[in-house]
């Protein structure tokens, strides 16, 4: 993506619904929000770990982070595809 962007810069809105129309870059894509939602779990649920004592709370929160990261890996598959 960097390189595509560097080289030669998307300016309109037909340009990026073009590339994004390439099925290496809906992968990529995909990956990449795959990789970020599996990173702010482990982060957050470290934060959880270390900060909330009580079980049940701490179980209910990551329980609510898990289905806040897999809403918003449902809707970047939406928006790809």
């Amino acid at each position: 993506m960097l390189a595509v962007v560097l080289v030669d810069p998307p300016r309109t809105y037909g340009v990026w619904r073009d590339l994004f129309s390439q099925g290496w870059m809906r992968v990529a894509t995909l990956l990449f929000m795959a990789s970020l939602a599996w990173h702010a779990w482990v982060g957050i649920r470290d934060i959880w770990m270390d900060y909330v004592k009580p079980t049940a709370l701490r179980l209910a929160l990551q329980v609510g982070t898990i289905v806040l990261l897999a809403a918003y890996l449902g809707w970047a598959i939406q928006i790809l595809w």
